[in-house]
């Protein structure tokens, strides 16, 4: 059995649903535990009553860490989100004696097969973590962290809780998202896990953490229903900024990394996972007893809602001016190929 735990809010409902989904298609048997970091997330996750999946209520997970609400108080919500990923996975294992190895999943990822293969790799090793696998014209980006945050297992062993334990203390001290003296949230933290810490193993298959930043670093095919990256299966996708412009209309953000929307990551990588979206939101209202859509991809925060009060305290021209230039802005981009646009999609 596969042990996962992962944490999200509202905003991220969606892509965690689809996350717990993808699993139990290509997963034979697996636990997670979902840190919910509202009570509405909670209260939703409770009532779906899914197979294999546990709840985690906030109020549970800081009860009784004085050290982890003391860092609450200086940090913004998603730097606190970063804070909790070590303590997270030291909270299951706590609560869990029969788990002997946890591993964290990004709540934005999707798996298009079985990661056997990763286990098989990471088997007697006590922890297991991801390069970013940068193509050269985007090596700079390392100064974000040369491994990635996406997939990270730690067995229950002295090793796995010595790195833990250690990282766990890193974040409490300082985790913000932000570059500061060779720091970056939780992530920068996992540069030197090789040589500091024992029995550590990089994950090399190549289908494992395929995202938007290493696109270009292994060619992409299909071969009858499976996506090959190179010569290896497609295991999972880590869909990392991924935005509802429209209804439709979606848009992947691969400029940011220099990248072309090719017709196989259109069809058969990003269209198959926004049409779990769309799906996972219905479900999740249905258990709200709502009919309204649920927060899936938009990202919904304070300074969003005072930028939307401005707008509506706008004059009407002016108004009108700022949508014409952003139905210009969509125009282009389906011009330039740039967003996914799915018509087969009912609306919501």
């Amino acid at each position: 059995m596969y042990h996962f735990c992962t944490y999200f809010d509202m905003n991220y409902l969606t892509r965690g649903l689809a996350l717990y989904y993808s699993l139990r298609e290509h997963c034979q048997t697996f636990r997670i535990w979902v840190l919910c970091m509202d009570n509405d997330t909670f209260d939703t996750l409770l009532g779906m009553q899914l197979p294999g999946m546990r709840p985690i209520s906030l109020e549970e997970f800081e009860s009784g860490d004085k050290a982890l609400l003391a860092a609450k108080q200086n940090r913004s919500r998603i730097e606190y989100y970063f804070t909790c990923t070590p303590s997270l996975l030291l909270f299951v294992l706590r609560q869990n004696p029969d788990i002997e190895l946890i591993t964290y999943l990004d709540a934005d990822l999707f798996f298009f097969a079985d990661p056997a293969p990763i286990f098989v790799e990471i088997d007697g090793y006590s922890i297991g973590i991801i390069g970013h696998r940068f193509p050269e014209k985007l090596r700079h980006l390392e100064e974000y962290g040369i491994y990635n945050v996406g997939w990270l297992s730690f067995r229950r062993d002295q090793d796995g809780h010595s790195c833990l334990n250690w990282w766990r203390e890193r974040c409490i001290e300082w985790c913000h998202d932000r570059i500061e003296d060779g720091k970056f949230a939780d992530q920068k933290y996992l540069d030197d896990w090789p040589e500091r810490f024992y029995s550590v193993k990089v994950i090399q298959h190549k289908g494992a953490n395929l995202a938007p930043w290493n696109l270009d670093t292994y060619p992409l095919s299909q071969r009858l229903d499976k996506i090959i990256v190179d010569d290896q299966k497609l295991l999972f996708f880590h869909f990392h900024n991924l935005k509802q412009l429209e209804k439709r209309l979606y848009e992947p953000n691969l400029r940011t990394y220099e990248i072309a929307l090719s017709r196989t990551m259109r069809l058969h990588i990003y269209k198959p996972y926004i049409r779990v979206l769309r799906s996972t939101a219905l479900k999740a209202a249905c258990f709200k007893g709502r009919s309204v859509r649920y927060p899936s991809i938009r990202y919904s925060s304070v300074h969003q809602a005072r930028k939307t009060l401005v707008e509506q305290q706008e004059l009407p021209l002016r108004r009108a001016l700022r949508s014409l230039r952003r139905r210009w802005h969509i125009y282009c981009g389906i011009l330039q190929g740039r967003y996914i646009y799915d018509s087969s999609l009912p609306f919501l």
